[in-house]
């Protein structure tokens, strides 16, 4: 009973320790989109929005998604540490080397001095992805946690001298995620002590292969993330043109406040499911964590819609204001993103990455020909829908999947009644009543959307007296 109840306890510190880190980086820069509303039209963030999100498709590719593997074989209980973690550095310097042969090529589509920053980026993100997987795979999550706080004081003082103070536009922003990039790779290299981990004898050609063979297929899945969300761009861009690509990628920005839920959960969640896989309650443990994980999803989704137009009108600049209309879509397409990526860790705890590779596929095809037919019909809010309508079918496709690998119990009849309430509060927003009269019908349905959720509300309370004991 005692060692059921640690693995409970041993998630909820874990996510504690990930709140630490992902509320630095994340938070303020979701609270730094004001700043960036007001220094930088919408086509010079629409810029900017393209560089970041080029880089994070990147990231995988060149990296053939190492550092995923460096967690998972780092987590083995006869793992060679210093040979997964060499093994990985190797891998993924090759990589980047071998992306340099395409720098010609990006001249076509970029100026130079925007690919330059393009490659630093992804050579930075690239390591620091590395050593931070590294580091919670030896168990070191509050180091990893540290790294996101530096990270986020480096990225908000940057932001300030850069973009408010010198009036660097573009630049300073690009400027200030290269810095404040490489301040967390150096903190956790040092502390880390990573030349005690890496030696040129611990090169493994058959390690290398098998972390491949488990990375490899994990591609698709990162590259499906970066299609659901960022290839509308390049359909809003060829269809609607390049101030509605900012407009979107300022909606986008407001959804991600509910992700950081999903983010530091996913931390500490794909740790206990690679732990406890094995265990003979994993069907009931990872069932219980599932619910509880809806419940959280939901809750924040109907809170956050309460108060969405009211928190746009005071946080971002009027002409910004219309993004409300996409933002709703958008929220669901992160609750069921999360939702999926929950199941992700069953295929990563059971090294089953082929299965990933195949869901995301299909994933990605329905968010492609969601954009084609959507975009041009309904603009942005046919690009939010997409998103939204192929994140829910990829969670519904690996629910199938892994069901011989886990099987999930879910509380069906629950996940219904609170997908219906959020729909309502949805159509509440569209009928454009008066703001006051608005909030007031939406809290009403929060009302019941906690009042459906009671058991886990009870839940939650008696957890939280439990720990303040």
């Amino acid at each position: 009973m005692k060692k059921n109840m640690d693995k409970y306890k041993k998630l909820i510190n874990n996510s504690l320790i990930f709140a630490i880190g992902n509320l630095g980086t994340k938070v303020i820069a979701i609270l730094l989109v004001p700043l960036y509303t007001y220094y930088l039209t919408p086509s010079e963030y629409g810029i900017t929005d393209l560089i970041t999100t080029s880089t994070n498709l990147l990231l995988p590719i060149v990296s053939l998604s190492i550092f995923d593997a460096v967690l998972r074989f780092v987590m083995d209980q006869d793992a060679d540490k210093e040979s997964v973690l060499t093994n990985g550095i190797i891998v993924s310097f090759t990589g980047l080397l071998l992306s340099l042969l395409l720098y010609p090529m990006a001249l076509n589509f970029m100026n130079a001095d925007l690919v330059l920053a393009l490659y630093i980026l992804l050579f930075l993100q690239i390591f620091y992805s590395i050593f931070s997987q590294f580091a919670r795979g030896i168990g070191r999550v509050r180091l990893f946690a540290s790294s996101g706080v530096i990270v986020a004081v480096f990225l908000l003082f940057l932001n300030l001298l850069f973009i408010v103070y010198l009036k660097m536009g573009i630049f300073g922003y690009l400027l200030s995620l290269i810095l404040s990039t490489t301040s967390g790779v150096i903190f956790l290299a040092f502390f880390l002590r990573i030349n005690k981990y890496f030696f040129w004898s611990k090169l493994n050609k058959n390690l290398i292969k098998k972390m491949l063979v488990y990375s490899i297929p994990l591609i698709p899945n990162s590259l499906m993330w970066w299609i659901t969300n960022a290839s509308g761009r390049f359909f809003i861009l060829y269809y609607l043109g390049l101030s509605a690509n900012g407009l979107y990628a300022v909606a986008n920005k407001f959804p991600s406040l509910l992700s950081i839920l999903y983010s530091i959960f996913f931390q500490a969640w794909q740790l206990s499911a690679i732990e406890e896989f094995d265990s003979k309650e994993s069907g009931n443990f990872f069932s219980t964590i599932f619910n509880f994980f809806t419940f959280v999803m939901f809750t924040g989704s109907s809170i956050f819609l309460v108060f969405l137009k009211p928190i746009l009108s005071i946080t971002v600049e009027a002409s910004y204001f219309v993004t409300w209309k996409y933002i709703p879509f958008l929220l669901l397409g992160v609750v069921f993103s999360s939702f999926s990526s929950f199941i992700t860790a069953s295929y990563i705890a059971a090294k089953e990455t082929k299965g990933v590779f195949i869901t995301s596929i299909y994933g990605a095809l329905i968010n492609l020909i969601g954009n084609f037919i959507l975009i041009p019909i309904f603009g942005l809010t046919g690009a939010s829908i997409s998103v939204m309508i192929s994140f829910f079918v990829t969670w519904l496709i690996r629910m199938k999947d892994t069901s011989t690998i886990v099987t999930l119990y879910l509380n069906k009849l629950n996940l219904c009644l609170n997908l219906f309430l959020i729909c309502i509060q949805i159509l509440i927003l569209n009928l454009n009543m008066d703001i006051l009269y608005e909030v007031t019908a939406n809290m009403v349905v929060f009302g019941l959307l906690t009042f459906v959720n009671r058991q886990y509300v009870r839940q939650l309370v008696l957890k939280c007296l439990s720990l303040k004991k």
